[in-house]
């Protein structure tokens, strides 16, 4: 379909540059704080960028379109949940956060945070976090392999299994690498990528059609009620709990651990104010324009777009508007935001593997570099794992994301909030709330009660879990709290 050197090219240029980064930072990772934190040694601009293309991924060209194509503006209710969450994130977690876990015997990963933060003996929290971690990550690392097998596919119309081992490829390479900083420093060059396309796209579109006035005539003229964000696409209203469910999102915010490390990350927690700037305006923009490219494309495109082809038409969009090259660095785009997620959760994945399950279970290293390597070679296993999930080419990426985002929101977003601001939170509380959360998004996601997000639930019911079983128990780990009510003196 779209068969050109030129695009060949472009994206020849675009992957040999994310393995370069990861095997310049193959040198530099000496051990586990290096591979998985960095040293903690990021700054406002690569925290904030990184955070966001870790975030978003590829369903912010790719799924988010793909429902605005089908739904109009009734797909900004996603956006607005997310950006609301983005804010209270930036805002309420990330500074704590950063301070909490170096002061919690330097804490490396979410569970080692948990474990440290409640003297848990018996390694239970740490494991049963990382088993969470596990699961929800596969599921989420393989909605970016099929949103990369579908561009490839899309663009070169290779098959879609030979397509997905591609994309695989070059994302556990430099993950594999250079950990954490190869991470972190191809998010942000995807990050600005991914910002200049979602932009220009539209604003290209609407100029050949005419312009602005004639974009937005055009696109209710086919579709009455494309402006109204009550209007489902079956043309009836939106009730309650739809609305709920789609403003939901941005519950998950607190509990995703490939966002959270970034703020776990960061120089100096001084430097959040900066970073969580950059990060909204990058949101509110990106978020916004995504949905306009799906309402765009339902104008212009000539054919339809049926099933999980709705979830192509920002490449469909970029072939027909700019030449081969540029759009092959605008498709790049899209590439790199499938990157930037996908090797971030593999990266916490394996390190929850290895610094949660290998150190603790079965034989803590005498030699840093054996921890190291035992983190690379997870990324391989939980890699392959979740090639295999998603070998099904017709699997819609929103509807793997949306699951995983849950899981993640419900299992941890509660356990996280009461660690950092409820003194009276107990160990087993927030195993509780971890094993509570985590189980009712499953249950809830098969029967598919009442037509409501299983984050709602998960979310709601961790909490209760959280503070009837913290109550009962009535052991708090008061040692560690007294030195968080001081953290705010501290200039870490």
């Amino acid at each position: 379909m779209f068969n050109n050197i030129a695009i060949i090219l472009a994206f020849a240029c675009y992957l040999l540059l994310m393995m370069f980064i990861g095997a310049y930072y193959y040198h530099r990772t000496h051990n586990m704080s290096d591979y998985i934190l960095g040293g903690r040694k990021l700054g406002p601009w690569v925290t904030s960028m990184s955070a966001e293309a870790s975030d978003m991924s590829g369903w912010m060209l790719m799924g988010l379109p793909g429902f605005a194509y089908v739904a109009g503006l009734n797909a900004i209710w996603i956006a607005l949940g997310l950006a609301l969450g983005t804010w209270a994130n930036w805002a309420f977690v990330a500074k704590r956060l950063r301070k909490y876990t170096e002061l919690a015997n330097n804490s490396l990963t979410l569970p080692d945070f948990f474990q440290n933060r409640f003297h848990n003996k018996n390694d239970a929290l740490r494991i049963i976090s990382a088993i969470f971690i596990l699961i929800f990550f596969i599921i989420y690392t393989s909605s970016g392999f099929v949103a990369g097998g579908k561009l490839f596919h899309t663009v070169f119309n290779i098959p879609y299994e030979y397509a997905l081992f591609l994309g695989a490829f070059v994302i556990v390479f430099y993950t594999f690498a250079g950990g954490f900083l190869a991470v972190c420093w191809t998010d942000f060059i995807q990050g600005v990528m991914m910002f200049i396309a979602i932009i220009i796209v539209p604003v290209f579109a609407m100029l050949m059609l005419g312009g602005f006035t004639n974009s937005f005539s055009a696109m209710q003229l086919m579709t009455p009620h494309v402006f109204n964000p009550f209007i489902k696409p079956d043309n009836t209203h939106m009730g309650f709990i739809e609305i709920i469910s789609l403003l939901g999102w941005g519950l998950g915010y607190f509990g995703q651990p490939h966002i959270l490390v970034r703020f776990m990350a960061i120089k100096a927690s001084s430097e959040l104010k900066q970073a969580s700037h950059i990060a909204m305006t990058w949101v509110i923009i990106s978020l916004s324009a995504s949905v306009l490219v799906g309402m765009v494309g339902k104008i212009f495109l000539t054919s339809t777009l049926n099933g999980s082809a709705t979830e192509t038409v920002f490449l469909v969009l970029t072939n027909d508007i700019f030449p081969p090259f540029i759009a092959g660095l605008i498709l790049s785009a899209v590439l790199a935001a499938i990157m930037s997620t996908a090797s971030s959760q593999l990266l916490v994945a394996a390190s929850a593997f290895a610094q949660d399950f290998y150190k603790t279970v079965i034989r803590k290293p005498t030699n840093p570099k054996e921890l190291v390597w035992v983190g690379r070679l997870s990324v391989i296993i939980i890699a392959s794992i979740a090639v295999f999930v998603g070998m099904n080419p017709q699997s819609l990426i929103l509807d793997m994301v949306s699951y995983a985002w849950a899981g993640f929101g419900a299992s941890f977003g509660p356990a996280l909030l009461a660690a950092l601001f409820w003194r009276r939170t107990t160990n087993l509380g927030v195993i509780a709330g971890i094993l509570v959360g985590g189980i009712t998004v499953i249950v809830w996601k098969h029967f598919a009660i009442w037509g409501l997000y299983e984050i709602v639930p998960g979310f709601i019911f961790s909490l209760l879990a959280i503070y009837v079983v913290s109550i009962i128990d009535k052991v708090p780990a008061k040692e560690i709290t007294d030195i968080f009510d001081s953290v705010e003196k501290s200039n870490i």
